[in-house]
């Protein structure tokens, strides 16, 4: 019996059997062998009656979406397959993000405290050899989501949201002026919020491989020693199974939560996530400085995360927007989920709000939603220096010593350039001055990673970085004109609105400190 059958099998919940059964999805997934459903069909004759204005599938992190848009007097229905309930394990993120849930009139300023339960400093970054940089107040709070849900859950129907639980999604009827759901639910618009495996993104994908994926697997237990800091991203062996292994470690309610995580290509022959979670039973004792019989473990966590060039999606139907992990609307370096989610949350309220109101529902104009970021582009080949092809060969401890090196110039700089970056938010200006100071004093580090990353890569990385500093002073300029936009027709105002929100997060202006 391996250690890692040893360990999940003891935990409630069939967590080995949940374990081979995603890895079954991903299998598929490499190996070209998915399904793509036939979810979404048209027909050209309008409905007679519409009963809501927006119908959401998928309720986890449907109902942050939900909830703000039935606050602001939006017709919201909500479709969960299960029981809406947050899961047992905390959501990690900055509190300043989290007061757009305050500013939005979601949650009171009492149940935002409640919601979090969880709070350390500081958070290392760390890679083998090299200087261990420690930040503050960067993904440092830990939300409780069954709180969290609840509570926006009983928010959302006291705004006269209607909530269908036990309701999944199997099909929608486009017609001119709406939709139909399951054959039943007529809305004018449809909000996609079903993560990442949404049947509606992979019938819009046509069943595309990814360009990069992400593997994690972790758990939380009790029996580590007293620590109250965390890591956001640690190394401490080399290049390993043709991959780059990190770290991060925070403490949670019920104990400690530890993940290992690795990026790669979609290629067949890849590491499975079983064998992912038996590399991190058996390097956890020298992460932790812990055996694992003193560890009570409480729960298996596990997934991965694909990540896609063309992104954020698009949809080509008419009335249906992608939103969060469906659309793909984090970097290839984020997770997504709640904290990418929480990001945009506000931008999409008042834009789908402002979509509705103006009658801007056509697959172009909700494409301004969902617009083309540089921000988020360049970190491709960030993605790329931090993995490696199934056959590339490079020294075991190259990517280490890039990413020493690239903190270690971030951390001189100062908190302006490295706490954007650790929140996934990159900015033209601390961009520029980390490469240069990075290449001034690492020449030889940063050629290395040419022939790594690619030429062809390199070409394209160059083209969002150009872009990168375009939307910035778009941004920069276009935003003193917001008085003027005011005056224009209503249309013509969506129009702006969008490319003031496109330049805005594309140029990673949206930061807050």
């Amino acid at each position: 019996m391996s250690l890692t059958e040893e360990i999940l099998s003891q935990l409630p919940g069939n967590v080995l059997n949940s374990l081979r059964r995603t890895d079954e999805i991903l299998t598929s997934l490499r190996t070209d062998n998915q399904t793509i459903p036939e979810v979404v069909q048209q027909n050209p004759e309008p409905l007679t009656t519409v009963d809501w204005d927006v119908i959401i599938c998928g309720g986890t992190l449907g109902i942050l979406i939900g909830c703000a848009l039935a606050v602001r007097g939006v017709k919201v229905a909500l479709l969960e397959r299960g029981i809406l309930r947050g899961r047992e394990q905390e959501w990690n993120i900055s509190r300043q993000e989290l007061s757009v849930l305050t500013e939005l009139n979601l949650l009171t300023e009492t149940e935002l405290q409640t919601t979090i339960v969880t709070e350390y400093n500081p958070a290392r970054v760390s890679f083998t050899g090299g200087t261990e940089v420690w930040v503050k107040d960067v993904l440092n709070i830990g939300v409780d989501p069954i709180y969290l849900l609840e509570t926006l859950k009983t928010r959302f129907l006291a705004a006269g949201g209607k909530l269908l639980e036990n309701t999944p999604f199997q099909e929608v009827v486009i017609h001119p002026n709406g939709v139909i759901v399951n054959n039943q639910f007529k809305a004018r618009l449809l909000l996609d919020a079903m993560g990442h495996f949404s049947p509606i993104s992979k019938q819009a994908r046509q069943g595309k491989k990814p360009d990069a994926l992400c593997l994690v697997v972790g758990t939380c237990a009790e029996g580590f020693p007293e620590n109250e800091s965390g890591d956001l991203l640690l190394s401490f062996t080399a290049l390993k199974n043709q991959c780059q292994y990190f770290w991060e470690a925070f403490p949670a309610k019920d104990g400690r939560t530890t993940y290992l995580f690795t990026y790669m290509d979609a290629a067949p022959q890849r590491l499975s996530l079983e064998d992912l979670f038996e590399e991190y039973l058996h390097l956890l004792p020298e992460y932790q400085g812990v055996e694992i019989s003193q560890l009570n473990f409480k729960r298996g966590l596990f997934g991965f995360f694909p990540s896609y060039r063309q992104s954020p999606l698009q949809t080509p139907w008419d009335h249906i927007l992608a939103l969060g992990d469906s659309s793909g609307n984090q970097s290839p370096l984020s997770f997504g989920g709640f904290g990418a989610m929480i990001r945009h949350l506000e931008r999409l309220t008042f834009g789908i709000e402002e979509a509705l109101k103006t009658d801007q529902l056509s697959f172009s104009s909700l494409a301004l939603l969902q617009p083309y970021q540089p921000s988020l582009s360049v970190t491709w080949l960030f993605q790329k220096a931090m993995s490696v092809g199934t056959n590339q060969q490079i020294p075991p401890d190259q990517i280490n010593q890039l990413l020493s090196a690239v903190f270690e110039e971030m951390q001189k700089l100062g908190t302006p350039v490295l706490k954007p970056f650790l929140q996934d938010i990159v900015q033209f200006s601390a961009l520029t001055k980390t490469l240069l100071k990075t290449g001034f004093s690492h020449p030889i580090l940063v050629a290395n990673i040419i022939p790594q990353v690619g030429l062809l890569n390199l070409i394209d990385w160059t083209l969002n970085y150009v872009n990168l500093f375009v939307f910035t002073l778009l941004f920069s300029v276009v935003s003193m004109l917001e008085p003027i936009i005011k005056n224009l027709p209503t249309d013509q105002q969506y129009y702006w609105h969008r490319c003031l929100d496109g330049w805005k997060f594309g140029s990673g202006k949206d930061y807050k400190e």
